[in-house]
């Protein structure tokens, strides 16, 4: 059967956060035939979530064992992924009910597609939803497009953490880039200066906000000049080396 693998890293105190997020996963209305794993890998010296997994019967869970922080702990759980997608959800999120659906289907209406999109809503702390305007049109979006719009504005107009990839092409990169911040924009960008991509018309998951957002630290915004150069370096380079695979290994 089809699988898609929804990787999680986690840190001990999203404990209650990771129930839910789990919740949202059971209650998934996936296509016919698909299913689904989800990998959580708990950054930290002292993990405490194991228990918390083994209520999902779809969990797979392993622990650092010290602190790695967010793109090795990606990573790790990308090693253990044995779905032909992976979907990023962090520990904080929630995907909708029709939320992969969305995706999946996206992938079989697609065959060259590479990466999805989801548009995400923000999950307030009352409960209620907040639409995200984006600077980008629904739908398909053809390769170079995300790139081109990271050179002209130094961003990207949609979110990371909504996203699905063909898991092989996740591995040919590198998976996410030793970044000090950003690392998933790196590796969006790289992905869809390869392949063509594609953004769902509506929402498919609630990106919560909270005090403790991990982006809410202090001092959070100071290294994202540094990890922009690094991903508008990385650009340079992919579209100057002139690199490909050649058929038969050849």
């Amino acid at each position: 059967m089809p699988l898609i693998s929804l990787l999680t890293p986690v840190l001990a105190d999203r404990a209650a956060l990771l129930v839910e997020a789990g919740e949202s996963i059971a209650a998934q209305h996936l296509p016919d035939g698909w299913e689904v794993e989800w990998i959580v890998q708990e950054d930290g010296s002292e993990p405490s979530l194991r228990e918390i997994t083994e209520r999902f019967p779809f969990a797979r869970y392993e622990a650092n064992g010290e602190p790695l922080g967010v793109a090795v702990t990606r990573n790790l759980a990308l090693s253990r992924a044995a779905g032909e997608l992976v979907h990023v959800l962090d520990s904080d999120d929630l995907l909708l009910p029709q939320g992969l659906a969305v995706h999946i289907e996206a992938f079989a209406e697609h065959p060259d597609l590479h990466w999805v999109a989801g548009q995400g809503d923000d999950l307030l702390a009352d409960g209620s939803r907040r639409s995200v305007t984006l600077d980008l049109a629904a739908g398909r979006v053809e390769r170079g497009v995300l790139t081109q719009y990271f050179v002209d504005h130094g961003g990207v107009p949609i979110h990371p953490a909504g996203l699905t990839m063909r898991t092989n092409t996740v591995r040919a990169l590198g998976g996410w880039a030793a970044a000090p911040r950003s690392e998933d924009v790196a590796l969006l960008v790289a992905v869809a200066d390869l392949a063509p991509g594609y953004l769902t018309p509506a929402a498919t998951w609630l990106a919560r906000q909270h005090p403790g957002q991990t982006t809410r630290r202090p001092g959070w915004q100071a290294l994202f000049a540094t990890a922009d150069l690094q991903i508008a370096q990385r650009i340079e380079a992919q579209r100057t080396a002139h690199l490909r695979y050649l058929q038969g290994g050849s």
